[in-house]
């Protein structure tokens, strides 16, 4: 792989991750209602299911989902239900969740590894990325560097929006603007759906 491509990769990677999208938004809220250490489980778990989508995409499973459309329904679906659900409990959540609540808890590791699986964005990003930087000549290196690369990317962004929720927690520690800011997170949360249903 030339310098040229994987510096273009890596301008990508960072740009896609870092703007708006379903995983942002609830690293956002869950900043916000969790803190940054309680919220680290969350983000290793993006990296890991994004990481192991890239590696399936790059290997055969894009090929597979453009040969049966019904897949990609299927997908869709799981992906909105999900993401609805999440949506609802981010909106209703009315406090800062702290120590062993079980109604305040962030997303696990596996939650947020095996949302990557049925996140609309992740896949978009995980399908062009694949299909513009890897290379013929190099399938299966490039697979790997392409995920290696996207993912060493998306983690400092990550920590941008989970650390501007920590940011806003002193902000929101009034119970009226919490409630409004995860109202506000639910309903952005289910934007990032349309996307999809266009």
């Amino acid at each position: 792989m030339e310098l040229e491509v994987i510096s273009a990769l890596l301008v990508f990677s960072f740009v896609s991750s870092v703007t708006p999208g379903p995983n942002n938004f609830m690293l956002l809220a869950s900043g916000v209602n969790f803190g940054l250490r309680r919220t680290l489980p969350h983000m290793v778990g993006i990296a890991f299911g994004f990481c192991s989508l890239l590696l399936a995409v790059g290997f055969g499973l894009g090929a597979l989902l453009s040969a049966f459309p019904q897949l990609q329904l299927v997908l869709k679906f799981c992906g909105g239900a999900y993401l609805t659900y999440l949506a609802w409990r981010i909106a209703t959540s009315r406090s800062m969740g702290k120590g062993n609540d079980e109604t305040q808890q962030p997303l696990t590791f596996l939650q947020a590894a095996a949302f990557q699986w049925v996140n609309p964005k992740a896949w978009v990003m995980g399908v062009t990325a694949m299909a513009i930087y890897t290379s013929t000549s190099a399938p299966y290196l490039s697979v790997v560097i392409v995920a290696l690369g996207f993912v060493t990317m998306a983690v400092p962004t990550f920590y941008i929006w989970a650390g501007f929720g920590v940011a806003l927690r002193g902000f929101l520690s009034d119970p009226v603007r919490l409630k409004y800011f995860n109202i506000v997170m639910g309903l952005a949360l289910i934007a990032t759906l349309w996307p999809m249903l266009s």
